[in-house]
């Protein structure tokens, strides 16, 4: 029977490697796609399910794998649903002819290490001046659906070009700044607003934004007031306030130059405010 269904011929099997390659190479841009998005947590959930399934199967858990069979037809409806940013962002990069040439790069220590020291300059600079500003670092979670939100602008991070976009009355200062790697990939971005009840009624919008994107993703937010030029990060569904040069070099430091991401669990106090 196996020899039936593999191809006869050099013609058969140059048929079958071109298959075969074609359709890896369709699944490997499908995974590029939802890469930078927070599908894929949810996709990572659903693997869990069809584990979790499968094993109960094996162990022949009756009642699990029941409810599990009723979760099959929600979780077609849903998916759909979920999916519909990722779905849209496809189908328009398909017609402009994009979907095949998206590229990543990674970056070497030293180049996070500069980029930390333009952003720090860029906060510090902008403190002094009593500037609002607010920088968004993304991480390993990819937050696309907020970038998709600004003005994409794809520049080599330097202090300069940050100041220079959060300058009053400017067309991209209203908003955030979206750094991914060494290159500011967007600007006059709109971020999800926390509404956690354990921030002060004194903290204003941008100070919301800030922590809002902490608590859907990894991101490292550094929020700067208009009114006070206190620099703030967020982390975790964290917010640190009143950081000085130092203290926010070493946080950024600690954060984006090792592989100790500390996340914010399903106990972890969400939407805190460390006041230093």
């Amino acid at each position: 029977m196996l020899n039936s269904l593999l191809p006869q011929g050099l013609v058969g099997w140059i048929l079958l490697i071109t298959d075969i390659a074609i359709v890896s190479y369709i699944f490997y841009k499908a995974i590029l796609l939802v890469e930078g998005t927070r599908a894929v947590q949810l996709l990572k959930g659903l693997l869990i399910l069809l584990v979790f399934a499968s094993v109960s199967n094996l162990l022949g858990l009756t009642t699990i794998n029941w409810l599990l069979s009723r979760l099959e037809l929600a979780i077609a409806v849903a998916l759909p649903v979920v999916f519909q940013p990722e779905i849209r962002r496809a189908l328009a990069q398909l017609g402009k002819g994009r979907l095949f040439s998206r590229s990543f790069r990674m970056m070497r220590a030293e180049d996070m290490a500069e980029v930390i020291n333009e952003i720090v300059r860029a906060a510090v600079d902008l403190s002094e001046r009593r500037i609002g500003a607010l920088i968004v670092i993304e991480r390993e979670t990819g937050i696309n659906d907020y970038i998709d939100t600004g003005i994409k602008l794809d520049g080599l991070v330097s202090s300069e070009i940050l100041e220079n976009i959060f300058v009053p009355n400017t067309p991209l200062h209203d908003g955030a700044v979206v750094i991914r790697g060494d290159r500011i990939i967007a600007a006059s971005c709109f971020l999800p607003l926390s509404d956690s009840p354990y921030l002060s009624n004194k903290l204003g919008t941008r100070h919301r934004a800030s922590l809002g994107i902490s608590e859907v993703s990894d991101a490292v937010t550094i929020a700067v007031s208009e009114e006070t030029g206190t620099i703030s990060l967020s982390n975790s569904a964290k917010l640190t306030r009143y950081l000085d040069e130092d203290t926010l070099k070493k946080q950024l430091e600690d954060l984006l130059l090792t592989n100790n991401f500390q996340s914010g669990g399903f106990f972890s106090n969400r939407g805190g405010v460390d006041e230093k």
